[in-house]
């Protein structure tokens, strides 16, 4: 049955008409800040105490490398029990981690030490991802989980900008480093309270697989649907080759332009990639609803080719503002939606097992070009590096290009696929 919330179809009001979806969502938000508030800052105080591009890579490494490892077997766990109560364990087990990295943080502790617990902290966001992507899209009709996941991303984005700006405000008041880690670790407390009072859908699945073949459901459903594996295997190599530049942006900015990683400059510099990143989100359920996503993928990949390619060359103090927040419009424009599309071309019975396959693909791969291209940058520089990520992006927008593909590669419509529309894709983009 339709809903009746009055609004568009898809857009990012109708998705927040659902009170269920507000409460996750402004908890989530408010959780996120505190997430981005050391994300934005660990990396920073590695930089600074270390000098070196490759341990930053090796941080972002022990912060998203789980995903690469545990996505598949948090898919199957989250069909195995209740989702709902794996998210409220794996939060308070993030909360009480933060903890003690602020206090290995506070005495300049061994690296290890701080990897380590940073891995742990990696390890509870794994195993919390797929239960949350399963459920978060069952509190809206499906008709307007574009508007939702829009929102999602924004929200996001919209973190990733509060975040830094907020770890700057509280560093100029005084607090240190390991503080602002503590008051990350309150944070989670938000989003804490929003899942004990929604009670989140907890959809599960049937599939032929048992027994540790139970891992290749996900890979399964892919192989029988082109624009799932389609869409993956971009993002995966997209991940890699393109996006080092995520974990390792205090080293190119202070490579490239001279800006301190703890300073402000750098800080303005990461706030205003933040926004870009939040207005391309935000636009795939707004101003951008009408254009069709197959040709907004096409765009995206083009634009954030163009835009990292002059990024890269740029040496002076100014234009990196300016190109850094195209960079990130056109970054999560195109991430946004790849995820919107994929999430569906999925049944609500198959996401806790295929949503795995995003997170190794997107956020799981990262760390490996972190690691890579960290140490990369020590050797050729980091517009070498750069330069080579625009170039594979502007392939990726003729090979990832669903313009191309028949109605067999997409969800059918009786299993709650959208309807099919042929389109002319002679024309690159």
């Amino acid at each position: 049955m339709p809903p009746t919330h009055g609004q568009d179809p898809g857009s990012a009001k109708a998705a927040m008409s659902y009170r269920s979806f507000r409460i996750i969502f402004i908890g989530l938000a408010l959780s996120q800040v505190g997430t981005w508030m050391q994300n934005f800052t660990l990396p920073a105080y590695i930089q600074d105490r270390t000098d070196r591009p490759a341990l930053v890579g090796v941080t972002i490494f022990m912060q998203l490398g789980p995903l690469l490892l545990l996505s598949i077997p948090a898919g199957v766990l989250a069909d195995k029990i209740s989702k709902q109560k794996l998210q409220l364990t794996m939060q308070t087990a993030s909360a009480i981690l933060t903890l003690f990295l602020a206090f290995f943080v506070a005495r300049d502790a061994a690296l290890v030490a701080i990897f380590g617990t940073q891995f742990m902290i990696g390890v509870a966001n794994a195993l919390n991802a797929p239960a949350f992507q399963a459920s978060m899209p069952l509190l809206v009709h499906r008709q307007d989980l574009p508007g939702a996941i829009s929102l999602n991303s924004a929200m996001i984005n919209g973190s990733r900008v509060m975040g830094p700006v907020l770890a700057a405000v509280l560093a100029s008041a005084g607090m240190s480093t390991a503080q602002i880690f503590v008051v990350n670790a309150g944070t989670y407390v938000f989003f804490i309270v929003a899942l004990l009072v929604v009670r989140m859908p907890d959809v599960r699945g049937t599939f032929p697989e048992v027994g540790w073949r139970r891992l290749l459901t996900g890979t399964n459903i892919v192989r029988n649907r082109a624009a799932l594996s389609r869409l993956l295997v971009g993002m995966f190599l997209f991940s890699l080759f393109s996006l080092p530049f995520v974990g390792l942006f205090p080293s190119i900015a202070q490579l490239n332009f001279g800006f301190n990683p703890l300073g402000n400059a750098y800080r303005a510099l990461y706030a205003t990639w933040g926004f870009g990143a939040f207005f391309g989100a935000i636009s795939v359920g707004t101003w951008l609803s009408d254009i069709r996503r197959h040709t907004l993928i096409v765009r995206g990949f083009t634009a954030f080719a163009i835009a990292l390619g002059v990024f890269s060359q740029l040496r002076d103090g100014f234009s990196p503002y300016p190109v850094g927040f195209v960079l990130g419009f056109a970054y999560f424009m195109t991430a946004t939606a790849i995820t919107t599309e994929l999430q569906l071309n999925l049944k609500d019975t198959e996401r806790a097992s295929v949503m795995p396959l995003w997170f190794m693909a997107f956020g799981g791969t990262v760390p490996i070009g972190n690691l890579v291209f960290g140490v990369v940058i020590e050797w050729v520089g980091a517009r070498t590096v750069l330069i080579f990520g625009a170039a594979f992006a502007l392939f990726l927008a003729y090979w990832v290009d669903l313009r191309q593909f028949t109605r067999g590669a997409f969800l059918a419509e009786h299993d709650g696929g959208e309807k099919y529309t042929p389109v002319n894709a002679s024309r690159f983009i």
